[in-house]
């Protein structure tokens, strides 16, 4: 497989999208915030169907030259502003990775609901985002952090292929605790 990522000065996809992976046959997949595309390029390649959505303008300019230099026919890159929670279509995958973060704390609850409602019978979800608790204050002030036990609550019912809330590294460095999920929707 191409780097597209290192060719185009994209870090590497998160590593939980390509743990995911390993258990996810190609299908429609959708890239929450997907910034630039580094995970967006590189479901293209395992085969995936990738809707990549960011509301920041730049970043779906940036990743639609990239798509049409390579001639991907297999990313579809929209804004969209992932605060409306207004989906309008349903996907086998949804990968949603240090994103959730930086919405509308009023709306994370509406979003994740959105998503599940979009997600196919026996499809999946991928979230990672920060967290603040006790132990481990979020040092960095993002307008949203997850609060512990708050994501496996919201996805009671899903079966957890992965849930954790462990100390991770943030691309700059930052040590935080992160809720890292991969639930299955029930078929």
């Amino acid at each position: 497989m191409t780097d597209l990522n290192s060719r185009h000065g994209l870090n590497p996809p998160h590593s939980e999208v390509v743990d995911a992976c390993q258990h996810i046959a190609p299908c429609d997949a959708l890239d929450m915030g997907c910034s630039n595309g580094r995970n967006a390029l590189y479901l293209s390649q395992l085969g995936f169907n990738v809707t990549a959505v960011d509301n920041i303008a730049n970043a779906i300019r940036m990743l639609h030259a990239i798509v049409a230099q390579e001639g991907i026919g297999n990313i579809d890159p929209r804004v969209y502003d992932i605060n409306q929670a207004k989906l309008d279509a349903d996907y086998g995958f949804i990968a949603c990775t240090v994103t959730l973060m930086f919405l509308d704390p009023a709306r994370v609850e509406a979003v994740l609901a959105d998503m599940q409602a979009h997600t196919l019978p026996g499809g999946y979800n991928l979230i990672v985002c920060a967290m603040d608790t006790p132990a481990y204050p979020c040092t960095v002030r993002f307008p949203f952090t997850m609060n512990e036990g708050q994501l496996s609550a919201l996805y009671q019912g899903w079966e957890m292929l992965k849930y954790n809330e462990d100390l991770g590294t943030m691309h700059n460095g930052a040590q935080l605790q992160f809720a890292t999920m991969l639930a299955r929707k029930p078929a």
